[in-house]
């Protein structure tokens, strides 16, 4: 089949395609989730883990440093987002979070599972391929 598109058309197929693939792979840090953008993120990442925290949460700080080394090892397969309880009440109400930390993992824009407290990595990792395609 011959190609009847111009040129120029056909690179701005290929960079639009580009632009989308690298917009849903997930970061290799976390990432900050607020009530403005929280729905934005599940809905370009298809699998998104949101660690609920608080700044005066000592169990939170130390999940930090996990929360890191999964984003890190489990880059561009799961996005990892950290959203401020007392800056975002709204979305901490919207999922019901009663303790935290909270880690909900949310797949194609819908939360699918939840863990409560600071839990190791490979807790993380088993949560995560669980659903992973």
């Amino acid at each position: 089949m011959v190609n009847t598109m111009p040129d120029d058309v056909e690179d701005i197929k290929k960079k639009k395609m580009e632009d989308m693939q690298n917009k849903s792979s997930a970061p290799d840090h976390p990432i900050v989730a607020t009530d403005d953008n929280i729905e934005e993120l599940t809905q370009t990442y298809p699998l998104l883990l949101v660690d609920f925290w608080a700044e005066w949460c000592m169990p939170c700080k130390m999940y930090a440093p996990t929360l890191e080394e999964f984003a890190k090892d489990m880059k561009g397969k799961v996005a990892v987002a950290k959203l401020n309880v007392d800056e975002n009440r709204a979305t901490a109400t919207k999922y019901q979070t009663m303790s935290i930390p909270t880690t909900i993992l949310f797949k194609d824009g819908k939360p699918v599972d939840k863990v409560i407290g600071a839990v190791p990595k490979e807790r993380l990792v088993q949560l995560v391929e669980r659903y992973m395609e």
